[in-house]
């Protein structure tokens, strides 16, 4: 079991209303001998400078995020992808300590695997630039510039699929555009969406 980080006490003791429940999950992640750190605000295990796994609190449930979580197999289907755009990361969500104890050897079983993957050297297939969506408003302002266009693809691969992901977000075409127009300085400064 590794010792829980004094540093991270705090945390716990702020937690009002997944208290409960996130010392249940603190306790089955210690139990993995994942070393305990504070990261994003967030007590998160890694092993050795690898992130294994975080625990945050939301409005409505508590999670365990596995960090390369689409590796692991979830023969029990209990895995949710946060979001559509998600790529890498999966959660387990709890409302109650009795849910986590129903789920602790499923719990111990995917943080085992999830160690076995991160010493295996495995990695999430991520997705391409290219198979991201486009949105029509900003294809326009690139087909219209040449300038704006070298701008995006001198670009990192992480920075174009920001800007793809911020600019489909929006559900409006008006607000699509809003927000091209408003990313264009920054494109053609070389800049990514939260440089």
């Amino acid at each position: 079991m590794s010792e829980p980080n004094p540093q991270v006490d705090g945390y716990f003791r702020k937690s009002q209303q997944w208290r409960d429940e996130m010392e249940e999950l603190r306790a089955i992640v210690l139990a993995s001998k994942l070393t305990e750190t504070l990261k994003w605000g967030c007590p998160c295990y890694t092993l050795g400078d690898a992130n294994v796994v975080l625990l945050h609190e939301f409005k409505g449930y508590c999670a365990i995020l596995f960090f390369k979580g689409a590796l692991l197999k979830d023969p029990q289907g209990v895995l949710v992808q946060q979001t559509k755009t998600t790529q890498s990361q999966r959660q387990l969500r709890f409302t109650s300590v009795r849910e986590i104890k129903d789920l602790k050897s499923t719990i111990k079983a995917y943080i085992r695997e999830a160690i076995d993957n991160e010493k295996a050297g495995l990695k999430v297939e991520l997705k391409q630039t290219a198979e991201f969506e486009m949105p029509a408003e900003f294809q326009s302002q690139l087909d219209k510039s040449a300038k704006l266009k070298a701008a995006f693809e001198r670009l990192t691969p992480g920075r174009q699929r920001a800007y793809l992901l911020h600019f489909a977000g929006a559900k409006q075409a008006k607000t699509r555009a809003a927000r091209v127009e408003k990313c264009k300085p920054q494109i053609l400064a070389g800049k990514g969406l939260n440089d």
